[in-house]
């Protein structure tokens, strides 16, 4: 079974930065997509990114492509979230999910991450 947990968040002030962790165990194969959401209070859950696993390829919900990074490194099965330049509305519980092929859903997520900007 696929466990992901999600490190790395905090209270930084307007204009600081982040990095954000996931790290997946239980794996048998590589997977398909990681991808971060994000959830603000009395927000629904957004999309943020993700990452194709096997060629590296990373994409973003486009209002923060310029300001956010996704990274993963296979050898310990971890992915990455850069934020730069944070924002009073990026405060949200960040998570990660992952899915294992391309015809499945997001199979396992973790538990999130408190991410708090504020000055």
């Amino acid at each position: 079974q696929v466990q992901l947990v999600e490190s790395g968040g905090g209270l930084v002030q307007p204009g600081g930065s982040l990095r954000l962790s996931c790290a997946a165990s239980g794996l048998t194969r590589s997977p398909f997509v990681m991808a971060w959401f994000r959830q603000a209070p009395g927000k629904e859950r957004e999309f943020v990114g993700g990452i194709r696993w096997g060629e590296g390829a990373a994409y973003y919900r486009s209002t923060l492509k310029d300001r956010f990074t996704i990274s993963r490194d296979s050898a310990k099965n971890t992915m990455y979230l850069q934020m730069n330049s944070l924002k009073l509305e990026d405060t949200a519980v960040y998570s990660c999910a992952v899915t294992m092929s391309a015809s499945e859903n997001y199979s396992a997520w973790g538990q999130g991450t408190q991410v708090t900007v504020s000055s």
